[in-house]
């Protein structure tokens, strides 16, 4: 296995349309154009697809979820994924970058602040209902035709109809995951997360974050189990774990790599750390992984 590749919305667009910060696509032709993204890859946009008929398996950040139609998936940049569709799987994968919303809002968190894209609960997705009288597939049709148009406004209407959709699903997903959660608390967790999304290589205690939100360790801890619903330290511990994951699945890193990309002090100690949280052996589960994805290739 190579290393696990990265796709931008360029790459996927071609060099003649880089400037294009959307795209939205029916499912088959994306799949035609683009075979390659059957295989592991990761992201660097926000991704948001709907099934409308066929089946088969979608693998994100190693949890499989089945393709089943008026469904979907919220996928953020960075998540690693790969899928297994029946031939007659069709729908529609919209992807756009942060700048697509930022570029007009001052807000630099504005797409996460939706529910779709934040990681309140252990499933590395968001579910998504597409059946309330017909009108999410009413709106992506509108899209579709927008994106292929040459119309004045063009970025403007879709910008227009993107944040209507994003509204859209997210009314279906519950704002607050713990009855009596405020608004402040939302945001202070959105920012320990995005914050634990740049540092978590260097800084792996809460009262590092803590100080960078300017708060005690403590109120940081009582927001993150109001909301979360498990200790700070814990959303930390969890995306290293991740990562290491994400790391272990490429070949060209042996256990020794990893561990130094991760800064532990040495293998034996990511190890031990790896094993307490999964269960398994590093090695274990690169292998399982690999034995995995080469039965879902050969079925």
């Amino acid at each position: 296995m190579k290393n696990i590749p990265t796709f931008s919305i360029c790459n996927l667009l071609g060099a003649d349309q880089c400037a294009t910060e959307f795209l939205i696509s029916r499912i088959s032709d994306f799949r035609e154009k683009h075979r390659e993204l059957g295989l592991p890859h990761r992201h660097d946009f926000f991704q948001i697809a709907l099934f409308t008929a066929g089946g088969g398996e979608h693998l994100i950040d190693f949890e499989q979820f089945p393709v089943v139609p008026n469904e979907g998936y919220a996928l953020g940049p960075g998540q690693v994924h790969s899928w297994n569709f029946e031939p007659e799987t069709e729908g529609f994968v919209l992807n756009f970058n942060e700048s697509f919303f930022t570029a007009i809002c001052h807000n630099s968190n504005f797409v996460r602040e939706f529910p779709l894209f934040n990681s309140l609960s252990d499933s590395p997705a968001k579910v998504l209902e597409a059946e309330c009288c017909g009108d999410v597939h009413n709106l992506l049709e509108k899209m579709l035709k927008e994106f292929r148009s040459d119309s004045d406004f063009k970025q403007e209407m879709l910008r227009g109809m993107l944040l209507q959709l994003l509204v859209m699903l997210s009314r279906q997903l519950p704002l607050q995951p713990q009855p009596g959660v405020t608004s402040h608390q939302l945001s202070v967790l959105r920012n320990f997360e995005q914050l634990i999304e740049q540092n978590f290589l260097e800084k792996r205690l809460p009262r590092d974050y803590a100080s960078l939100l300017f708060i005690t360790p403590n109120h940081l801890n009582a927001i993150v189990n109001a909301v979360a619903g498990k200790p700070a330290g814990e959303l930390i511990r969890d995306r290293v774990v991740l990562e290491a994951k994400r790391l272990l699945v490429n070949s060209d890193h042996n256990i020794s790599e990893v561990a130094a990309r991760l800064n532990f002090e040495d293998n034996a100690y990511f190890t031990r750390f790896f094993k307490k949280y999964t269960g398994m052996a590093p090695e274990a589960f690169r292998q399982a992984y690999v034995h995995n994805l080469t039965v879902e290739v050969v079925g």
